[in-house]
């Protein structure tokens, strides 16, 4: 691959890591091999790039041969795209507004979606992403480790709360890869993880009022220690409880995935 290193953009256009944005560029070829071959895009496809940078992704998602659409807040990095990669469609909007509805229509068909996301905002960029999973394909994010292990914990696990059960709702989740620190510059103070959702689109049947659905999984892990009797009072009576089959003494993080999305339906 070509393409300058993220040291070698940053000295050619006098630029700096902002840290407030949580600026950490890949260096490591290896991960960026990862990131490619776990998105699956290639010729005819749209992959979207959630946080370009300097372009670095961007330009190895630009030899699969799919379209990609960057997505950069960031002026500087803006400025350098431009420069670098003047064929990439560049979206300067934030990613907590990105409309993957409007991007798939044009596309004609769901998109992929990929990031080295800035972990002080990544949980609600993920499950931005995962609430429009009909227009989503795939998505394939960096996380920090420990967001990464929460986002596929499973029930009765120190990990699992609200963010993996919100998450797995509508997507398969699996870690892809673990990344060291020492993989990126500047190197973060944490390790970071590769996570892949591949959306599993929860019918009417399953998921008929999703505003319900957080409601109740947000309730439950408020206290997370209380009994769901006590964490959702006033939200899930004792009818609703028997309907569903679960004990109410039990608490949030004992229940799976299902059992939430049946506690929501009753």
């Amino acid at each position: 691959m070509s393409y300058p290193t993220p040291r070698e953009l940053l000295a050619r256009y006098g630029l700096r890591p902002k840290k407030s944005w949580g600026q950490n560029f890949l260096l490591d070829e290896r991960v960026y091999a990862t990131l490619v071959e776990s998105v699956a895009v290639g010729p005819g496809e749209t992959v979207v790039e959630i946080g370009a940078g300097l372009g670095t992704l961007t330009a190895r998602l630009c030899g699969t041969g799919a379209k990609v659409v960057a997505i950069e807040r960031d002026r500087d990095m803006a400025m350098v795209l431009r420069a670098e990669l003047p064929a990439v469609e560049l979206l300067e909007e934030n990613a907590l507004e990105l409309d993957l509805a409007r991007l798939a229509e044009r596309a004609g068909a769901p998109v992929a979606v990929i990031g080295n996301l800035p972990y002080q905002i990544a949980s609600p960029i993920v499950l931005r992403a995962l609430a429009q999973h009909a227009s989503m394909k795939r998505l394939v994010v960096m996380l920090q480790r420990e967001v990464a292990e929460r986002v596929v914990a499973r029930a009765d696990t120190e990990a699992y709360g609200a963010l993996s059960i919100l998450c797995q709702i509508f997507a398969k989740a699996d870690i892809i890869r673990m990344v060291p620190a020492t993989a990126f510059h500047p190197p973060p103070r944490v390790e970071s993880a590769i996570v892949r959702l591949v959306p599993e689109v929860a019918g009417p049947d399953v998921l008929p009022d999703v505003d319900r659905f957080r409601r109740v999984v947000d309730a439950a892990f408020r206290m997370r220690r209380k009994m769901l009797r006590n964490a959702l009072s006033g939200l899930v009576d004792a009818a609703a409880f028997a309907r569903a089959g679960i004990d109410p003494a039990r608490r949030g993080e004992t229940l799976t995935v299902a059992e939430f999305a049946r506690l929501a339906r009753s």
